[in-house]
């Protein structure tokens, strides 16, 4: 029985210490330890292993159980202490809980009493602030009552005095007055209803009906429509008058201000109109230096009369433009035929310069119009391109008259007066255009003309290679006539003009340019090993000589020039043409125009030295290279090749120094003709001998040293070869030279002969198959059969690729191409 009772608290003792995951974590927050006794998973073997981990530990037994014993004891009056301090707990919290309790109904009953004095307060402050209310709304609504029976009697008496001095004309004292009793009647605008307050209304309104008439009255009396103008007059009444028009109906102002000025300009249209001789363009001088003298006559006699917001000096000159510029329309519709360029230059001059007089003068506040376009800044750029300098300015032009062809202009950004009159102009500038077409075609002529008498330019000389001088002074020309027809017009006309210069950089292009390319000849005469000697003795095998190969490249740079100025002329064209028709502005034709010039040129130069050296491969084709015996130096056709490269290349480098780009699309142009032209040459050397072969590939890498170094030989400053044109070079040497390899390789037995040419050359033509079988010499009954195993031994071409007799393969590196190339070397050293 006993037993069994220890059992049942031992469950129970376990059950007790096996707490969940969450409180276990908890309690080690709480109470963070590093006592192996207090982890969850404590475990009394290993604990006493770790207390004794060797038998000699056990000696300290004692002293072990001690120190446990000792905590276990210490444990006990831990826990024996917190049992007995939660022995009252509960009691405690009763307790606490009943005071507390007590505490919120005597809180609560403190907020109550609180709440019932306030809501007596606030009874008590609306009734003190009742009467307040009161007492505030009679004040204001006394203080309205005395403010408006003021307001009544001003406005009684004021229309009472405005009438009297409306009849004794006392328009000083009206002025300040009828502004006073207008804004005195803006408070009585509700109270309209009342027939009184209606009936003052009326009275002022009848009052400025009333001094608008007898001030236009006065004005018509003291400056009558017809007759002339009257020296005297009441000019102070009239002045005062200007300061009661203020106050009045708007139209009344622009009544007299309209009268006056038609009045003040009766006199012009009567001097110029359009059967008077003075009223032609060549008299336009005398229309501006009338008006002047006119508004220099108005601020001495009127100019105090009118008030200085009025800006009537300001006026009276607009008018005059707008009538001006309708004059001078009209007599330019009946006398068309009589316009000359000159004639219209020098009227838009003088036209332009007055506008800019104005607008020094005036502000242009008067204007309803005022353009105001934002130019675009330039930024500094090459200044051997004329449409990237410096536009002059204003003052840059020549007063003399004779100097008709350099309008000047205000700029219209700063210039709130351009056009006012000057755009009258713009129907008849047509004449302007014909003139600068006219113009340029005698240019063009003087340039043809110029260059047929002076010749080319010599070689060695500063022009040999240079821009042609005519090509700076075509776009110098240019730029001068954009500039002037932006002076005159942003509109049509600037595009009439780049039509004119589309025109015109066409025929400069065909004329100057292609017209003056020397003509390139197809014959070409074969060579023999005697005739190789003499060229090494200095024979001159060239087509082009070298005064002519200055002349290509000259016109090469030219080319090159017109096409990035054309672009910038383009760009500035669209600056100053008006935003509506910048889309129509398009010089991309004869940018292409001046493109086809540079690639004519490049390609005669490719032509002339690939022609000459023409002889020299078919002299190759022709040696008999069976019966060469041994291998020795390079043969004399590379070194005529080699002759003919250097003659020309320098020559060419250094008269295409400032187009470094064009020189090497030369060299690669020049690479991409003659490698496939040696190649084909090459097939033609049939048959080959084995020491021929390698002769071959001497020469071959000989050919291949000198196209690598081509952009630079001949020159002290040596200069990598860009690497676009060394791939190229390499690409199609390599080619040649693994045809020659596979020329040597025996043919013996056929199916490493036919794998060996598949791997080299990585051509699956049967062609070229055929032409490496000709130049060993093979039988055809050898062929035949060679043939047929070559199209059997041929990879299968992946699925879904084009099927053709021409497959790629993957081709050895160049690297490793120049290394066989190299052992090559040696072997045919060690043999000689």
């Amino acid at each position: 029985m006993m037993e069994e009772e220890e059992f049942e608290f031992t469950e129970d003792l376990e059950a007790i210490l096996h707490l969940t995951p969450e409180v276990q974590l908890a309690i080690e927050q709480v109470f963070p330890s590093q006592d192996p006794l207090d982890r969850a998973d404590f475990n009394a073997v290993e604990y006493i292993n770790t207390l004794f981990p060797t038998e000699q530990s056990l000696a300290n037994i004692d002293d072990v159980v001690n120190k446990i014993r000792l905590k276990i004891r210490r444990l006990d009056d831990d826990i024996r202490t917190v049992v007995r301090g939660q022995t009252n707990v509960g009691q405690d919290g009763k307790q606490a809980l009943e005071e507390a309790q007590i505490a919120i109904q005597q809180l609560f009953g403190k907020i109550k009493d609180i709440k019932d004095k306030a809501e007596k307060s606030e009874q008590m402050v609306k009734e003190i602030t009742r009467d307040i209310k009161q007492l505030d709304h009679a004040k204001r609504h006394l203080t309205t009552s005395i403010t408006t029976l003021n307001h009544l009697h001003m406005l009684a008496g004021g229309v009472d005095s405005l009438e009297a001095m409306t009849r004794k004309r006392q328009y000083g004292e009206v002025a300040n007055l009828l502004q006073g009793v207008v804004n005195v009647l803006e408070h009585f605008h509700k109270y309209m209803g009342i027939p009184q307050i209606r009936q003052l209304s009326e009275r002022v309104k009848a009052a400025q009906s009333e001094l608008g008439t007898q001030i236009l009255a006065d004005f018509e009396e003291a400056f009558p429509s017809q007759g002339s103008k009257r020296t005297g007059g009441p000019s102070n009444v009239l002045r005062d008058a200007c300061l009661v028009a203020n106050v009045l109906d708007p139209r009344i102002k622009q009544e007299i201000i309209k009268k006056f000025i038609r009045q003040h300009l009766s006199e012009y249209l009567v001097l110029f109109q359009e059967n008077q001789d003075v009223a032609w363009l060549d008299k336009i001088d005398r229309r501006y230096a009338w008006i002047k003298r006119q508004l220099v006559d108005y601020e001495e006699k009127y100019g105090r009369m009118f008030p200085e917001e009025w800006c009537m000096t300001e006026r009276i000159a607009v008018e005059f433009c707008h009538i001006t510029k309708v004059e001078l329309a009209k007599v330019m519709r009946t006398r068309a035929k009589e316009i000359e360029v000159k004639l219209l230059l020098f009227a838009i001059q003088r036209t332009t310069n007055f506008e800019g007089l104005l607008a020094k003068r005036f502000t242009g506040c008067t204007l309803t119009d005022a353009p105001r376009q934002q130019k675009r800044p330039e930024s500094p750029l090459d200044q051997t391109n004329p449409f990237l300098e410096d536009e002059p300015g204003e003052d840059g032009g020549s007063e003399k008259d004779e100097d008709l062809t350099k309008p000047r202009k205000p700029k219209a950004p700063d210039n709130p007066f351009h056009g006012i009159i000057s755009k009258c102009f713009e129907p008849h500038l047509y004449v302007y255009i014909e003139s600068q077409d006219k113009n340029l075609g005698e240019l063009i002529d003087r340039f043809v003309a110029d260059f047929r008498a002076q010749g080319p330019p010599k070689a060695g000389t500063e022009e040999g290679g240079a821009v042609l001088p005519s090509c700076a002074d075509l776009f110098v020309y240019y730029k001068k006539c954009m500039v002037q027809c932006s002076q005159l017009s942003t509109g049509e006309p600037m595009i009439a003009l780049t039509t004119v210069f589309q025109k015109f950089l066409r025929e400069y292009a065909w004329k100057i340019l292609s017209g003056n390319l020397p003509k390139s000849s197809s014959n070409s005469g074969g060579l023999t090993i005697t005739s190789l000697l003499k060229e090494k003795e200095g024979y001159e095998a060239a087509k082009f000589t070298v005064d002519e190969l200055c002349l290509i490249c000259s016109i090469l740079s030219t080319a090159e020039y017109c096409l990035a100025t054309t672009q910038q002329l383009e760009e500035k064209l669209k600056e100053k043409v008006d935003k509506v028709l910048v889309e129509r502005i398009n010089l991309t034709g004869e940018m292409d125009t001046f493109s086809t010039v540079i690639s004519n040129s490049i390609q005669l130069l490719v032509q002339d030295l690939d022609a000459a050296c023409d002889p020299a491969l078919s002299a190759m084709s022709k040696m008999p290279w069976q019966s060469v015996e041994h291998v020795g130096d390079q043969s004399p056709y590379v070194t005529s090749i080699i002759m003919h490269i250097k003659q020309n290349v320098p020559i060419i480098r250094d008269n295409l120094a400032s187009t470094r780009k064009y020189f090497t699309q030369f060299c690669i142009k020049f690479t991409n003709s003659f490698i496939p032209k040696f190649i084909n040459h090459l097939f033609r050397c049939k048959p080959i001998s084995m020491v021929g072969a390698e002769q071959l590939l001497l020469d071959t890498h000989s050919l291949k040293t000198v196209l690598l170094d081509l952009p630079s030989i001949g020159s002290q400053v040596l200069r990598k070869a860009p690497a676009s044109y060394t791939k190229i070079v390499v690409k199609g040497m390599t080619r040649a030279e693994m045809i020659l390899k596979v020329v040597m390789a025996p043919h013996e037995p056929p199916v490493v002969f036919v794998d060996n040419y598949i791997k080299l050359l990585a051509d699956g033509n049967p062609e070229t198959f055929q032409k490496i079988l000709d130049m060993k010499g093979l039988k055809r009954s050898e062929q035949s059969s060679m043939l047929e195993l070559f199209r059997q031994r041929l990879p299968t071409p992946p699925s879904g690729a084009d099927s053709g007799p021409s497959l790629s393969f993957s081709a050895p590196t160049p690297e490793q191409e120049s290394s066989r190339i190299r052992k090559l070397e040696k072997l045919i050293k060690k043999r000689l």
